[in-house]
């Protein structure tokens, strides 16, 4: 804003100071910023979340989800192919349309609190453990039930024990006449929900061995979530200088009431929105591979709505087979490793909050310290034994590694594994229950396997930037929550 067309990096402090003063966009936003902490603006928005925009998009969801795409015409899929594309764009923007308060109020607290009392980020976060039911899964209530029916029944818990395949347990148990109806709401709530960002991830409902082996995890009793510990916040409080408490109390209780919100704006817009139209465009891969006009039925995932509606009407000129399956093969094989570590040139950090004038600098304070709670590690060295990033929670774990790449690896996790991943997202849900810790390359202490370890009260270690180059699939780790070690031991 204001700025000569090309420039990158932070002007001069003189420079922004100047514009600050005089431009009257800057000056509009700078009032706006004061408005929003002195109205506690977030508040409308998580009501307006609440009321109209969440259950907006469930009856949106369900509207589609109620079509069986099996039964339309050629003509009647491809006008749902665009029906659903546009749904995931729509989705997609009511995600991002509540970054700023589920954001800002947790950057405001952590900033105040961290000059209060010295605490570090990882401290300050526990006294959130608790306060994103959503974090520990988006069907969590639907499991949990689902697992309790089984328990009841000696049948039920001898077809889930049984050593079948996943397909045909799970198809026993959602016909058995006990448990089924509570193993059935659970399967339909996670059907078609993508497990990642991309509708080239597998929706939960291809993953048959994933969804069995949470029931037993469930059945188990295992991954409950840590409790709010009285204690700890009392410590924390005590640390704060008497004249502060009043703040202290008033931030924690604002960013108490809006960190779910942090989960579910994915959970119900972008995440449901994408399996949704995964599952169109794996129907019109069926169409299509039966005719001939692609290889696989995946691979209808790489086509444009435009294209899969010239396929499969035979108007226009759509890609060849053989083209598509080019695609598909760069994208499965192609990782964010592969990509430059930046786009024309490293990003410079945000100005300092206070080259801002005073009405906006409580603000971009909190947005700084956010950002770099979300995205900072640290720069410490790792060997091919030890690797060192952020502890998220406390304790110590030894188990398996399981390196998870994609939504493929997702069957091979088990009971007690160490998720071995470069990051997590939302839509991993589905596997978390079944967990004993988390270790990603990526992300700082508010990231989402940070907080989801914290909700499942399991020890994770994030930011390590190496683990998934150094550890193997199975390998034995120890992760230690309290030193921010991961030991690979054999």
């Amino acid at each position: 804003m204001g700025a000569p067309k090309g420039a990158m990096g932070t002007p001069p402090k003189p420079v922004l100071q100047l514009v600050s003063r005089l431009h009257p966009e800057m000056r509009r936003r700078h009032r706006a910023a004061a408005r929003a902490i002195r109205d506690k603006l977030w508040r409308e928005d998580l009501a307006h979340w609440d009321k109209v925009d969440k259950p907006a998009a469930i009856e949106g969801h369900r509207a589609i989800q109620s079509v069986d795409v099996a039964t339309l015409s050629d003509a009647e899929l491809a006008d749902h192919v665009d029906r659903c594309a546009q749904h995931v764009v729509d989705a997609a923007y009511l995600h991002h349309k509540y970054t700023i308060p589920a954001c800002l109020p947790a950057g405001d607290f952590l900033a105040g609190a961290i000059g209060w009392t010295g605490a570090s980020v990882g401290e300050l976060m526990t006294l959130l453990r608790g306060r994103s039911a959503i974090s520990r899964g988006f069907a969590a209530d639907e499991l949990d039930t689902a697992a309790k029916a089984i328990t009841r029944s000696d049948s039920a818990r001898a077809v889930l024990g049984s050593a079948g395949d996943p397909e045909s347990v799970l198809a026993e148990l959602t016909a058995h006449p006990e448990a089924g109806p509570a193993v059935s709401a659970y399967v339909e709530a996670v059907r078609w929900r993508c497990v990642g960002y991309d509708l080239g991830d597998k929706a939960a409902g291809e993953l048959p061995g994933t969804l069995v082996e949470a029931l037993r995890t469930s059945l188990a009793g295992t991954g409950a979530a840590g409790q709010d510990d009285d204690a700890a916040l009392q410590v924390m409080r005590d640390r704060v200088p008497a004249q502060h408490r009043e703040d202290f109390d008033d931030r924690l209780a604002e960013v108490r009431l809006m960190y779910r919100l942090r989960d579910e704006r994915g959970v119900f817009s972008d995440g449901w929105a994408a399996g949704l139209a995964r599952r169109a465009l794996l129907e019109a891969g069926r169409r299509l591979a039966a005719k001939g006009s692609v290889d696989d039925p995946e691979h209808a995932v790489d086509l444009t709505a435009e294209e899969v509606r010239a396929l499969l009407l035979g108007t226009g000129t759509g890609p060849s087979a053989e083209a598509v399956a080019e695609r598909f093969a760069w994208r499965t094989t192609m990782t964010t490793s592969d990509a430059p570590p930046f786009l024309r040139a490293a990003p410079p950090p945000p100005p300092p909050a206070e080259w801002f004038p005073a009405p906006a600098r409580r603000t971009a304070e909190a947005m700084n310290v956010f950002l770099d709670s979300l995205f900072g590690v640290p720069e410490t060295p790792n060997s091919d034994t030890v690797l060192t990033g952020l502890a998220v929670n406390t304790g110590v774990y030894e188990g398996t590694a399981r390196l998870v790449d994609g939504s493929d690896d997702f069957a091979r996790i088990r009971q007690g594994d160490v998720l071995v991943t470069r990051m997590t997202s939302p839509y991993f849900n589905v596997v978390l229950p079944m967990l004993g810790a988390i270790v990603t390359d990526r992300g700082g202490q508010l990231c989402h396997a940070a907080i989801v370890a914290r909700e499942y009260g399991i020890p994770g270690i994030v930011g390590t930037r190496d683990a998934t180059r150094t550890i193997r699939d199975g390998d034995r780790v120890r992760v230690d929550g309290s030193t921010g070690e991961v030991h690979v031991l054999a």
